[in-house]
């Protein structure tokens, strides 16, 4: 069956409950996630098909992790199996005007350890009909922008479609090493999604343009020539407090020269975390089922949206409630 595959580190994922500081705390919930991840999940539960290609410790906590992802329907597979330990990332949840805090720990990771020749991408991609990843991905380890090489370099060579979420963390690497290695791997994606700061900090495009969609047509447009891109797409969010944002996005197609941006949704945040990868899955679940530019910006957006509402990393929605929404006034009521 064809599939998507989803390159890149799974977290364990330690919060405080509800909105509590870290110095409150005497307990933590805990959920598995990571970008990667979080898409796969979304697709899956759009009833697209997707695995996970990871590394995780041979010991309960990657078999519990890899449960979790089985839970999901998440196809694993391909996962690797030891090193000594599985990332970590502490989640405190911010509140009002207090804004959320993550403390990583995840250096040393068995994925973060991962050499570049343990991947068997012929094999990996064989039967797959799409390749994701993040650019948190080679941020992670020393290999893992060859190892990202090598995987694109089978997908060119097979007529797997690619896709790229940016996603820079500063965190984890600085820009100028971030822009370099970013700048190899975007060439010749199928989609690249990028905010607008990213898309000038990493990728060296901005535009000066006052009227906003002019504007992000025109980054659009500048990347996908520059980097010989299909999709550009862009996301948007506006915060009016740690409760309240604004969140949207765009995208641009290259062969048409169309674009569009999609309305602008008020959340009432539950968990922010996994909006842009919920973003992410929508784009490819509209890109892969043949909807037009609108229809699959739109589901994407909503598919933001509604993951704001949910705790956890993951999406856990259909593709029927995310069409609801995107098809609706956004009034909300009940369903029964």
């Amino acid at each position: 069956m064809s599939h998507i595959v989803c390159f890149g580190e799974v977290l364990l994922r330690l919060s405080p409950p509800s909105s509590m500081r870290f110095a409150q705390a005497d307990g933590f919930d805990a959920v598995y996630g990571g970008a990667e991840a979080n898409v796969a999940a979304a697709l899956t539960g759009f009833g697209i098909p997707a695995a996970v290609v990871t590394k995780l410790p041979a010991h309960e906590i990657g078999e519990a992790c890899l449960s979790a992802l089985r839970a999901r329907g998440i196809d694993v597979s391909h996962v690797l199996r030891g090193g000594d330990r599985i990332g970590i990332y502490f989640l405190e949840k911010g509140a009002s005007l207090r804004p959320s805090k993550v403390i990583y720990d995840r250096r040393g990771s068995s994925i973060a350890m991962a050499k570049r020749e343990e991947f068997d991408w012929e094999g990996i991609l064989s039967g797959a009909d799409g390749f994701f990843f993040t650019g948190i991905t080679p941020a992670v380890g020393e290999d893992l922008p060859a190892a990202l090489g090598d995987a694109l370099a089978v997908c060119r060579a097979k007529g797997i479609p690619t896709a790229c979420d940016v996603n820079y963390r500063p965190t984890l690497w600085d820009p100028e090493r971030a822009g370099s290695v970013m700048r190899e791997l975007v060439q010749g994606l199928d989609v690249l999604i990028v905010n607008e700061e990213h898309a000038a900090l990493l990728l060296g495009v901005e535009s000066s343009l006052a009227d906003e969609d002019e504007r992000l047509r025109e980054i659009g447009e500048i990347l996908a020539e520059k980097y010989a891109v299909r999709r550009v797409a862009l996301t948007l969010r506006r915060s009016e407090s740690a409760d309240d944002n604004l969140v949207s996005g765009a995208l641009y197609e290259a062969e048409s020269g169309e674009f569009r941006r999609a309305r602008w949704y008020r959340v009432h945040i539950v968990d922010r975390v996994g909006g842009g990868d919920a973003f992410s899955a929508g784009l490819l679940y509209g890109i892969r089922r043949g909807m037009g530019i609108a229809e699959t910006v739109e589901f994407a957006s909503a598919a933001n949206a509604f993951k704001h509402s949910i705790p956890g990393d993951m999406l856990i929605a259909s593709a029927e409630e995310i069409a609801r929404l995107a098809d609706s006034d956004g009034t909300v009521r009940m369903v029964r």
